[in-house]
């Protein structure tokens, strides 16, 4: 029979245990993951309030907007925000609208640029495949809200990083801080959260008002776009 040194006895317990609580953190993370997909799969629209915080890196400076979005399926959005950062961005079936009322000027944008699952609308809606483009780890709790740490498997330079907030009971998201490649932050909190409501499609069509110019970035695209959401 092998005889084991206290020592050495008490460092295989340390590993054995911290193996476990990796292995407990994995299956934590895995289910919570599971009970958000299943959540998002079966809602096939929401209506939300949400507080923006955009934190720049360099300047250490925050901007705070608040708006609200509006989401159907398959995937369209209406996402809107107040003065004195008021902007209305519109997926549709076919394309995107950015319109930024102070500059008077509305921006069309190709809509594959929000179909890539690590798109900062995916992750923020639950629409993004988690299990298919991210490592996700469990990153513990905030009070009632289970906080899931996700890294793109292959990161994107608007996505490296993004830590969401669940409601581990009804599976939505509550919370979602997006970091990008520059280390600049994209803080969404939702303050109300309606899912299933009813919205009409006339919610995601838009026409620019009279006199607005447009800067069309489907017919004539340009070398650098602008960050959307």
């Amino acid at each position: 029979m092998r005889h084991f040194l206290p020592g050495t006895l008490c460092r295989l317990l340390l590993v054995c245990m911290l193996f476990g609580a990796m292995a407990a953190q994995a299956v934590a993370a895995d289910d919570i993951a599971e009970v958000m997909r299943n959540r998002y799969a079966s809602t096939q629209s929401f209506k939300a309030f949400f507080t923006q915080y955009l934190t720049h890196r360099e300047s250490g400076q925050t901007e705070k907007r608040e708006g609200e979005l509006l989401f159907k399926k398959p995937f369209f959005i209406s996402w809107t925000t107040k003065a004195p950062a008021a902007e209305t961005l519109i997926v549709s079936d076919k394309e995107i609208w950015d319109y930024i009322p102070d500059e008077g000027v509305a921006y069309r944008y190709p809509r594959d640029l929000v179909e890539d699952s690590r798109s900062l609308i995916q992750v923020v809606t639950g629409q993004a495949l988690l299990s298919k483009d991210f490592d996700v780890t469990d990153a513990g709790t905030e009070g009632k809200l289970r906080i899931l740490q996700l890294y793109p498997k292959e990161p994107v330079p608007q996505l490296v990083e993004a830590r969401l907030y669940v409601d581990p009971v009804k599976g939505y998201i509550q919370r979602a801080v997006i970091t990008d490649f520059y280390g600049n932050a994209n803080d969404v909190r939702f303050t109300s959260f309606i899912p299933d409501a009813d919205i009409s499609s006339s919610a995601f069509r838009f026409t620019p008002p009279k006199g607005v110019e447009v800067e069309d970035r489907v017919e004539k695209p340009a070398v650098e776009s602008r960050d959307l959401f």
